[in-house]
Formats: C-alpha cells, structure tokens, sequence
C-alpha cells in the first residue's frame, strides 16, 4: 500500500472512531458525565434565576412579640443570611407609626398587621401583604384595675375604659357585647396610649385598660385580672375561647419593592418560616434568645407568646375574618377607612406559594 492508501486509511478509521463515539453519546453512552455537566449547568442557571436582588436590606419591624418574633430569631440564628441576604432588623417602638413610614417610601418591606393593609390601601398607598406570620388577637385584650370585680359581662357596662381611639382591641369589645348583650354604647372609653393607660390602670383612674401586649401582662403583674381578648374570654357568661377577632402579623411589600425584588421576598420568607419553626419546637430557647431583645422578662414573655398562634398558614380564618364585612365596617366607624378596599387589592401570595404551596389551605384566595 503507498502512502497516499495509508493516511486515507487512517483518516477513515480516525472518522468512524468519531462517529462512533458521537452514536453512544446521541444514545445514552457516557451518560454519566453528560448528566454531571447537565446538572452543573441547570445548578448554575438555578442560582442565577434564584439569588436574591439585594444582598443586604433594612427590614422594619415592631419591637413586640406579635409583630416580630420571628424577624429578630431569623437574624439571631442566621436564617437570612443563610437565604442570602444579610438583613438589618430596625424594631420600631410604635406599630401605628408604620402605616406613615410605608406611606412616606422609608418601609418598602416591613411586617405589621394586615389590618395595617387595610388603611394604607383605602388611601391609596401601593401595600401587598405576601406573607402572614402569625394569629396574634390573643395580644388585643383587655385588663381590669385590681379592684375591679366583675361579676356578670352587663358589669362593664359604665366603666370606664382607658383605650387609643380606633384601637383593634376595640372590635372585640364590640363583638362581645353583641354576643352577650352588653350595650357598648354605656361603656365609657377614655382615648389613652397603652403606656400612659398602664400607669391610670395602676392609680385606679380607670377601670380597665383595652390595649396590646406587653401593657396587658403587665396590668395582670401589677394585680389586675384579664377579662377578654379577641380568641379568649374570662367573663362568667362566657369563659374560654372565643372567636370576637382575628387580625394577623404579616410581612408587606409596596408593590415596587415586590416587582423589582420577588427572589429578596423569597429568600426573606423562607428564612422567616425557618424561624416560626423553631419558636414552635424550642419555645424555652426562642424566649431566652427574644427577652433581651424586646426588653422583657422571660416570665412576661412566656405570658405574651403564649396569647400567639405562630403559624404562616393562609387558612380560611385569615380570609374569613381578618378582611371580613365586619372589620370593614368597624374602621368606617371610627374613620380609620373612607372607603372598603377590595381583598384581593392588598394581597399577593403569589411568592409564598411558589416557595410553600402547602400554606396556601385556603380556597378564598
């Protein structure tokens, strides 16, 4: 054979070796490495879609244990950072000085109640709720002075109740007066901080304090009896659970903040889902890491926590009660709403159910 035979021999054989290996590759041959690289490239594209927008944050809170529990055991225990995003908790020491600070652009993301939702939106202010934290109506209650006796629900009828104007706690008052036939019309309510109100709940200028948490363990620690709350009742005629509220902790996005940032939102939720597990399973643990932080006892605190329910489920309760007719009605009432914004108007969920569809159990949606 001469040496032009030779090299096309060879340059047939190097040919068909090739197509030969490209045949078991097109059919499944070195399907090992073809999966590695495949997955190391859907790994990559993974990250890329999924990493948050923002790699640090401000997120605003209240310093309570209704509102942000779950907010401060998710920055102790490192769930955001774990999520990738390196957040700032900024703990206001007033809840209803939110709603102007979302207003004015300085809380594009904060949690707060979704009744906080309710009047932003009414006044036209661009808030989604796309989260919800935890059942807190427990906290709204109210506390009489240790020598108030109450002997029948009619007896509150008369008193004099310390109170801010337009205050939550306020509809459950209304709901059980409803219930059991307590004219809230002869109710004298005085307009009180919960703060100030303490102090004339323990000099006897009032009769009773209808406020939020901690002021209410703190009348109970100073001598005064519990009489109501928005899921219990101490009163004769009706002592146990009751359903006179529902208002829920929640985590609310402007409507920019939530398009220009959902993957921040997601990681932001999943971290915050961490933390709600582990108040839930290491109460004692949660507590001595919260106490400081919210500048209480572990006693008032285990009191307060206990009011709770720490769950980020959207359940029918959510849908039913907390956006009901009733609610709407009750802030046209006190002036805290000029109009009734429609449910779906302030909400969007649609990143908590990408990331936990099992918390969506509701079909109100």
């Amino acid at each position: 054979m001469n040496k032009r035979s030779k090299f096309s021999a060879i340059v047939v054989s190097m040919i068909t070796v090739l197509a030969f290996a490209f045949l078991l590759t097109a059919c499944g041959g070195g399907n090992e490495t073809t999966s590695t690289n495949e997955g190391s490239a859907n790994k990559e594209g993974a990250d890329v879609t999924n990493k948050p927008e923002m790699e640090e944050l401000t997120l605003m809170g209240v310093r309570d244990a209704q509102i942000s529990a779950a907010q401060i055991i998710a920055e102790k225990m490192g769930y955001f950072e774990e999520e990738g995003v390196k957040v700032t908790n900024h703990l206001i020491e007033n809840g209803p000085e939110m709603g102007s600070m979302i207003a004015g652009g300085s809380a594009p993301i904060s949690l707060m109640s979704n009744f906080l939702a309710i009047t932003l939106k009414s006044s036209d202010v661009p808030i989604k709720v796309v989260a919800v934290l935890d059942q807190m109506a427990g906290t709204q209650a109210m506390v009489g002075s240790k020598d108030l006796k109450v002997e029948s629900a009619k007896d509150l009828e008369g008193l004099k109740i310390g109170m801010p104007n337009g205050a939550e706690v306020r509809y459950a008052i209304e709901s059980m007066g409803e219930e059991l036939g307590v004219d809230i019309n002869k109710i004298n309510f005085i307009n009180i901080g919960p703060s100030d109100g303490l102090t004339a709940l323990q000099r006897g200028d009032i009769d009773a304090l209808a406020a939020w948490e901690p002021f209410i363990t703190k009348g109970t620690q100073a001598g005064g009896e519990f009489i109501l709350s928005g899921r219990k009742s101490n009163l004769p005629e009706k002592d146990g659970d009751v359903n006179w509220l529902s208002v829920h902790s929640t985590v609310m996005a402007t409507e920019d903040f939530l398009e220009e940032n959902p993957n921040t939102i997601k990681a932001l939720i999943r971290a915050l889902k961490k933390a709600t597990d582990y108040i839930n399973d290491n109460r004692e643990e949660a507590i001595k890491t919260l106490a400081p932080e919210l500048r209480l006892s572990e006693a008032e605190l285990t009191e307060i926590m206990s009011r709770n329910e720490y769950t980020m489920e959207v359940n029918d309760t959510y849908w039913k009660e907390s956006n009901s007719e009733g609610i709407m009605d009750y802030f046209m009432s006190v002036g805290n709403i000029k109009s009734k914004p429609e449910v779906s108007s302030y909400h969007d969920f649609s990143l908590l159910k990408e990331v936990y569809p099992e918390l969506i159990t509701s079909d109100l949606e």
